[in-house]
Order: C-alpha cells, then sequence, then structure tokens
C-alpha cells in the first residue's frame, strides 16, 4: 500500500488567526523612535549648560532607550525565526523553534538591561565626584597655593632690594668709598643674606646708556640687558618705589639708589626650578580639568551611548546564537515530526537520518527507524489480505449494482450498512445515507420490519412521487437484507387495462339501446307534440330531457370507447403554432368572456405527432382550465394562457395555464381514470390526455400556478419524435382550416 505524504502545512493547515504580533512590532519601533526623540529634547534642551546630567535621568535615559531596541531586537529575531520554522517540514505549527529562541533572546536580555544600569549608574557617581565643585576646589586651591608662593618670593625680592639700597647707601655715607674692596664685599654681603643671586649698582647716562659701577655677577650674564627701561620709567615716575619683574626663571627687581637720581640698585634672584615646575603643572592641571569640565558632558554622553551601542550588540549576538542554536536543536525534532506524520498519513517507507552522536535524539531516531520496518512489514502482509477481501467485495458490488432491484443491507440496530444504486434511485436518501437509521431514510420499510411477514407490498413517497414497492426480508449474520422492486407502473398498467376492458364493456352494453331511446323520444315529440296542451309544458319537458340525456349518455360512450380503443398515433411533422390556434380559436367563439392568450417563440417550432391526438389532448386541457375558472366566484378577470417554449438538449414545452380554482388535494391520482372532482365529469378525460403524451414519448405535469391557479405542462423529446416521421400512414400534412386573427398572441421569441 503506497500514499503520497503531503507536507504537514498542507494537510492540517491551523484556521488563520488574527496575528498581534505585526502591531506590536510596529507598536515597539513607534516607543523607540518616541522615547529617541524624548532624549534628543531632554538633551538638547540642556545646551546651555554643561554641568553634567543628574545620574537617575541618565539611567532613566539609558533604560528608556535600551528597553524598547532590545524589545526589538529579541521581536525581529523572533520574526526570523517563524520564517526558519515555517520553511521547516512543519510548516506553521513549528512553535519549538520560535519558543527557544525567545528563551534565548529574554535570557541574554535582561542580564544586560540590568548590567547596563548598574554599570552606568556607577559611572556617573564617580564621574559626577570628579566633576563636582570640592574637585574643582582642590585643584583650584593647590594652584593658588604653588601661585602664591612665587607671589611671596617676588615681594621678598622686591623688599629685600629696597633695604640692600639703603644698607648700601648708609655704608657709603659713611666713608666707605664705592670703588673699594670693603664696599664689594659689604655688597657681597647684603646679596648672601638677603638670598639675592646678583647685584649690581647702575647709572644712566644722559644718553640712556647703562653704566655699571659695582656688580656681582656669578653667573656671567650682561647686567645692562636685565635693565629694563620701562622699570626705569616708572621709578622716574615716582608710581612705586621698586619695580619687580618675572625674568623667566628669575625675579628682578629695580630701585633707586638714595643720594643719587640717576642711580639704582639692581637685585635678582633665581626662581628654585622646582617650584617653577610645581608651579606650571598646577596651572596645566587646574587647565585640564577647565577642559574636561567644558567637555563633560559630552564624556557623559559619549559613554552611555557607547554602553547603549555595546548592550544591543551584546542581545543581537545573543540573539543570532540563539537562532543557531535553535536550528541545532530543531532540526532533529523536526524530522522526527515529519516522518510520524508521513506514517500516519501511510507512507511507510520514510525514514529520518540517524544523528551521528548516540545521544537521546540519536536513539530516538533508531527506535523510530526500527518501528517503521515492522510497520511496513506487518502493513504488507494486511495488504495481501485485504486484496484478497476487496476483490471479493468488487465482485460483489458488481453483482448488486448490475440488479434492477433495490438491495439495502442493515444491521441490528437497523443502521444503512450497504444500498445500491436502484435502491437509490428508489428511496432517493439524499447524501451518504450509510450509516444512517433506516427509520430516517425510509419510515415504511422500517414499520414493515415491526411485523412478522417476510413479503409485503409497501407504498411510499420518494422525491414527491408515490411508488409501490414489492419488498422481501431476509435474514444474515448481522442484520437483515432488504430487496424490493418498484411495481408502481405494472399496477398502473393493470389497473389502466381493467378500466379499458371495463370501458369496453359499458361501452357496448349501453351503446346499444341508446339510439332506438333517442328515436322514440323524438317521434313521440313530432307525433304527439301538436296534440298536448301548448300551456302544458310537461310533455315537452320530459321528451327533452330524454333526449338530453341520451345525448349525455352518448358522450360517455364515445368518451369510453377513446379510452378504450385509443388508435395507434400516425406521426408526421405538423405546426405546433396551428394545432395551438385551432385549439384555443374554438374556446375563445364559444367563451368570449375569458381571455385567452397564446405565447409562442419566432420562428415556432415544427413537432412530429399525430396531428387529432394531439389536438384532443390540448382541447380537454383547455376545457379543463376553462371550467376551473368559471368554478370561482370571486368576479375577477378570467384568464387561461398556452406558452410554448424550447427547452435544452432538443425539449419542446407546452404549458397551458389558468387562474381558476386550482388542484384537488389529490393532485396524484387525477389521471388515474374514472378519477374526477366534477359531477358531471368521467374523469377520462386527463387519462387520455396522460395516454396521448405517453405515446408521443412524452411527460406530463402539473403545478400551481405562481398568484393562484393551475400550471400543467406537457415536455416532448423531439429528437426522439424526429425518427419516428411516417410511422403509421404517409408523410402529409393534416388538414387544416384557417384561423382567424381576432385571436390574441404575443410572441417571446
Amino acid at each position: 500500500m503506497t500514499a503520497v505524504a503531503k507536507p504537514i502545512a498542507e494537510t492540517e493547515a491551523p484556521a488563520r488567526r488574527f496575528s498581534v504580533t505585526p502591531i506590536l512590532e510596529l507598536a515597539v519601533f513607534g516607543i523607540a523612535v518616541g522615547v529617541m526623540l524624548t532624549t534628543y529634547l531632554v538633551i538638547s534642551g540642556n545646551t546651555g549648560s554643561q554641568r553634567l546630567l543628574t545620574p537617575p535621568l541618565v539611567a532613566l535615559l539609558l533604560v528608556s532607550n535600551l528597553v524598547p531596541l532590545v524589545a526589538l531586537i529579541v521581536l525581529m529575531g523572533r520574526r526570523i525565526a517563524m520564517r526558519r520554522a515555517a520553511r521547516s517540514p512543519l510548516g506553521g505549527r513549528a512553535r519549538l523553534h520560535v519558543r527557544l529562541v525567545a528563551i534565548f533572546s529574554i535570557l541574554a536580555s535582561v542580564p544586560t538591561i540590568f548590567v547596563s544600569i548598574v554599570a552606568s549608574l556607577l559611572f556617573q557617581y564617580g564621574v559626577e565626584f570628579w566633576y563636582s565643585d570640592r574637585a574643582r576646589s582642590m585643584l583650584e586651591n593647590a594652584s593658588t597655593i604653588a601661585a602664591g608662593s612665587l607671589e611671596d618670593l617676588k615681594q621678598r625680592v622686591g623688599a629685600n632690594a629696597e633695604k640692600m639700597s639703603l644698607d648700601l647707601a648708609g655704608a657709603i655715607s659713611e666713608g666707605v668709598p664705592i670703588e673699594s674692596r670693603e664696599f664689594f664685599n659689604y655688597l657681597f654681603v647684603q646679596t648672601t643674606q638677603r638670598e639675592l643671586s646678583e647685584a649690581a649698582i647702575v647709572r644712566q647716562a644722559d644718553s640712556g646708556e647703562i653704566l655699571t659701577v659695582v656688580i656681582l655677577n656669578p653667573y656671567d650674564r650682561l647686567i645692562e640687558e636685565q635693565i629694563s627701561p620701562s622699570a626705569i620709567r616708572q621709578l622716574k615716575a615716582g608710581t612705586t618705589a621698586v619695580v619687580v619683574e618675572d625674568a623667566g626663571g628669575r625675579f628682578r627687581a629695580l630701585t633707586r639708589f638714595p643720594g643719587s637720581d640717576n642711580t639704582y640698585l639692581y637685585a635678582a634672584r633665581v626662581i628654585d626650578p622646582i617650584l617653577l615646575d610645581r608651579k606650571t603643572r598646577s596651572e596645566s592641571v587646574v587647565r585640564d580639568f577647565t577642559s574636561l569640565t567644558e567637555r563633560s558632558r559630552s564624556l557623559q554622553l559619549q559613554f552611555n551611548v557607547a554602553l547603549l551601542v555595546l548592550s544591543l550588540l551584546i542581545v543581537g549576538l545573543a540573539v543570532w546564537v540563539a537562532l543557531e542554536i535553535a536550528d541545532r536543536l530543531v532540526r532533529p525534532v523536526g524530522d522526527l515530526v515529519k516522518a510520524a506524520h508521513d506514517v500516519a498519513e501511510g507512507d511507510l517507507g520514510t525514514r529520518v537520518p540517524t544523528p551521528k552522536s548516540q545521544d537521546e535524539l540519536g536513539i530516538l531516531a533508531t527506535a523510530f527507524n526500527r518501528m517503521t520496518d515492522r510497520l511496513q512489514d506487518q502493513t504488507n502482509a494486511l495488504v495481501d489480505a485485504n486484496a484478497q477481501s476487496e476483490s471479493r467485495r468488487a465482485l460483489i458490488e458488481a453483482v448488486m449494482s448490475g440488479v434492477t432491484a433495490g438491495v439495502l443491507s442493515i444491521d441490528a440496530k437497523r443502521r444503512i450498512r450497504l444500498i445500491n444504486s436502484s435502491a437509490m434511485a428508489l428511496l432517493n436518501p439524499g447524501e451518504a445515507p450509510v450509516g444512517r437509521l433506516l427509520a430516517e431514510v425510509s419510515p415504511e420499510l422500517d414499520g414493515m420490519l415491526d411485523g412478522e411477514a417476510h413479503e409485503d407490498i409497501v407504498q411510499l413517497t420518494s422525491g414527491g412521487e408515490a411508488r409501490t414497492l414489492a419488498v422481501k426480508i431476509t435474514h444474515d449474520e448481522a442484520g437483515q437484507v432488504l430487496t424490493f422492486d418498484d411495481i408502481t407502473q405494472q399496477l398502473l398498467d393493470q389497473r389502466r387495462a381493467a378500466w379499458s376492458d371495463v370501458a369496453r364493456r359499458i361501452a357496448h352494453e349501453i351503446k346499444n339501446p341508446l339510439t332506438p331511446i333517442q328515436l322514440a323520444a323524438e317521434r313521440l315529440q313530432r307525433r304527439y307534440g301538436k296534440q298536448v296542451d301548448a300551456e302544458d309544458g310537461t310533455f315537452a319537458k320530459l321528451t327533452d330531457t330524454i333526449v338530453r340525456q341520451v345525448g349525455d349518455l352518448r358522450r360517455m360512450v364515445d368518451e369510453f370507447s377513446s379510452f378504450a380503443r385509443m388508435p395507434k398515433p400516425v406521426f408526421r411533422e405538423e405546426s405546433l403554432l396551428d394545432i395551438a390556434r385551432q385549439t384555443m380559436f374554438l374556446h375563445e367563439v364559444a367563451k368570449p368572456e375569458i381571455r385567452f392568450t397564446l405565447t409562442h417563440p419566432d420562428p415556432v417550432p415544427t413537432l412530429v405527432c399525430d396531428r387529432r391526438q394531439l389536438g384532443q389532448a390540448l382541447t380537454n386541457l383547455v376545457k379543463n382550465a376553462i371550467e376551473a375558472v368559471e368554478a370561482r366566484e370571486d368576479g375577477e378577470a378570467k384568464e387561461v394562457a398556452m406558452t410554448i417554449r424550447e427547452g435544452e438538449e432538443g425539449q419542446l414545452f407546452i404549458d397551458v395555464a389558468d387562474n381558476g380554482i386550482g388542484l384537488p388535494a389529490e393532485r396524484e391520482r387525477i389521471v388515474e381514470p374514472y378519477m374526477t372532482t366534477r359531477a358531471r365529469g368521467t374523469g377520462l378525460g386527463l387519462a387520455i390526455v396522460k395516454k396521448i403524451v405517453e405515446e408521443h414519448f412524452g411527460t406530463m405535469a402539473f403545478a400551481d400556478r405562481p398568484g393562484g391557479g393551475t400550471l400543467v405542462t406537457l415536455c416532448f423529446d423531439t429528437a426522439t419524435l424526429e425518427r419516428l416521421t411516417g410511422t403509421g400512414g404517409e408523410d402529409g400534412e393534416a388538414p387544416g382550416g384557417a384561423v382567424p386573427a381576432a385571436l390574441t398572441r404575443t410572441k417571446n421569441g
């Protein structure tokens, strides 16, 4: 036994449901964009100040941006996982792949978010101290101390120079010559005691040239170049007593030498390099701190942006790893599920690849392959056995389908087990009768089973048509078998043959005395009619009654004869329109109060028929329609309509409709002989019409006319009738009279 295995997505496609994932993705994307826009507005709103943002605010902005972006990455990973799952053999039902990716993504995202928050807070609080006012004060105080030390040294150099000039002037006033060795020694003592590096007494000539009087210069420098003209101008202006300048590595002081207007004392001290280096470094630290302070906001944002990007990269990497791991884990499971589904569909030859590693999945794959091997062996044995039983069943079904009788098998609970095509046609049970109760399909047959008879005649209604069945019941091991034949037409033929024999006998027995009775009544009228008193109308009434009743009896005898001995039809190609017009014209002249209409296509098709018999049938139908509309007493307009129309597959229809009293309750029996609803009717008119229609290989149907009344439809198979042209007589047109134009006509062609 072989079967075509279909993908699970095709065979068991789940019902489509409304998915919220796209809406959720769009919502998360919108939230992420909104949060980024809000973050930009918050940061750009504080651009006037370069102070750091508070750690809670930065952490809040980081979390607000990180959470939706991480969620968006996780959703993208889920979408990728769903697409991979859709391409798997399981189709849309592969949920394990998506769940594994979701679990790995969440496990990687949550710690990453918390670590990012903690790292951001630690960094913010640490940086906040170094950029605080206390740190700035410490650095500025250190720089101020270094600068103050140099400034104090500078002031001491100026003060010592001024005092030194007074001491030297005092020595000169005491008589020590300025050019003497003693004065030079005194200058040396003053210089060393006052912690000065060099000293000199200079004089400015009238030409502005600087002349050295006494000099102590251990550094071999040109003292004249160390004297600043601006310092001399300040001293001459009297704005200050001493001018101290920073000469790059030393402080030099210039003051007036007492007792002489153009004589000045120059003194200098070399600055300790360590002190200068401290001052330089403190100023550099302050400048660097100031620069960092000015860039603190941008550094803070750069760190948090880098932390955000790094977190997103970690989450993205985790999602990618989750996808790869899920692929490795789900692929063997998917192969097993697909193979199991193929086996369920009947493909026992399917196998799963055996993994190289003998882990749980490898053991499961090996066990599955061993199971399918055994199932395939057992199935092959069952197939061989089933093939034999199938051949037997096919033989039984072939025999049953060829039997014209209906065969129906039921079980002990009266559920249908088997039914052949003939039984389906007779019972018309609808779709899938097998498995249904017999009482639901045919209550009449089910009621017969309640009795003890094994053979019986059952009347039932199937498809709106009454049927008579000859039923025979037999018993088998599992239930009962009902065999039945449709004897409806057989009974109808027997009844019609019996009525034909009765009609023939009645016509023979009644027709012979009718003529003498009629002639006797007419002779009495001629001979004794003048002798009877004219005022006494009893004699005339009685004789008229005899003549009239004899005429009615003769008409009944004629109908009996027509029904009993219907002549064989002579088929010729006739004009159906002429037959219909003649029929309608005769009644239109007799019944002017009724509106007659004839509707036909253009051109009107011809029909192979017996003109006289078809005209008789149409006349009977129109006569019945007239009697039906005359039975109405509501005063409304009376109408009789005849319609000729063409159908499909060579069919021709003749509809006779009226707005009379309608069909009787027992409409199924109105075509039976001697079945009538009128007091003076014989019940043979419609029986004759049915016989004529059947001999023309046609059918007659009755229906209710929309709006009230009756609709009689005659259907003829033109193809069958055309093959009978000329049968029973010579070809040629039957004579027909002219039809006046007064007949109401309509065309629908």
